[in-house]
């Protein structure tokens, strides 16, 4: 079984790397004060932004392996999974991390807005890739919350000042991200945005607990598309077909469920199939493995 950091509140990853804990709901991390730390593979209670100079030459997002480029961020929002499975080797890094409560945004406009940041989906695999200037910008941002935090008591006021310097914080990131895209060729981007977080939607309400598996007809159909016309698409932006990215998908949840502690058992019935075993052939296709190889690992 893989060695998973729980962090269900923002100084739980505080504590681990040896940083001060400052609030309840807000963690503020400089890397370049720390000592030498360990990796650590991360579940993720809470929002984040790992705002560095350095990342380790590989770390796992999701369920995929990424390499990113120096001056970069990396954010993660509750339910993910992240970072590198602790093997004893301590490290050094530069840069911030800038960990908040989902508690933090309740009664907040930002809690209602936060789910157009498109950074902190799975889809979005990559990094934000940082200007000279944004990398000031933001940083000073992060160094004046930690400030706030340092300097006054927890208060309503100061919960209202964190959100504002949150606020700006996503919006510098926003604008990075959003250059990105236009950069890139889009191709079929929009539409698989948009069938990911249908995905994501799908899953979140537990609407597979009822109808099983989605499909790809009720995926092309709740996109206003012909299945056929769909798959061409998705084939196109992707080089797969759209039920291989649904099953993906998928196993991508179930790999979280059993990384969490759920059986076979359990997980197969969470993702909404009908027997375990047609969960278990799902996995060894994709993956390779069979569940319990997969946590065995």
């Amino acid at each position: 079984m893989k060695k998973i950091l729980r962090v269900d509140s923002p100084n739980d990853y505080a504590r681990f790397v040896e940083a001060p804990v400052l609030h309840p709901l807000v963690s503020i991390i400089h890397y370049d004060e720390l000592p030498p730390f360990r990796h650590s593979l991360n579940n993720y209670g809470v929002y984040g932004l790992f705002i560095q100079r350095q990342f380790p030459k590989t770390l796992s997002y999701g369920m995929k392996m990424v390499q990113l480029s120096d001056a970069s961020i990396i954010a993660v929002e509750p339910g993910q999974i992240g970072g590198l499975e602790d093997n004893g080797e301590r490290i050094s890094l530069s840069g911030w991390v800038l960990l908040w409560s989902p508690e933090l945004l309740h009664g907040s406009e930002l809690e209602h807005q936060i789910e157009r940041y498109q950074f902190f989906s799975y889809f979005f695999d990559g990094s934000l890739r940082m200007e000279p200037d944004e990398w000031l910008s933001i940083t000073q941002l992060v160094a004046q919350m930690r400030q706030e935090l340092t300097g006054h008591e927890d208060s309503p006021s100061l919960r209202n000042i964190l959100l504002a310097y949150l606020r700006l914080i996503l919006e510098y990131c926003n604008r990075i991200y959003l250059r990105q895209l236009s950069e890139e060729d889009k191709g079929g981007s929009d539409l698989l945005m948009r069938f990911h977080n249908l995905l994501q939607t799908y899953f979140r309400e537990n609407r597979q607990l009822s109808k099983g598996l989605p499909t790809v007809a009720y995926c092309a159909s709740e996109l206003a598309y012909s299945p056929r016309y769909f798959g061409d698409i998705v084939h196109k932006a992707t080089g797969g077909t759209a039920i291989g990215y649904i099953h993906n998908y998928v196993i991508n949840q179930g790999k979280s469920l059993l990384m969490n502690g759920h059986n076979v058992n359990e997980t197969s019935r969470l993702l909404g199939f009908d027997f375990p075993h047609h969960f278990t052939r799902l996995f060894k296709k994709v993956t390779g493995l069979t569940p319990r190889e997969f946590i065995g690992k």
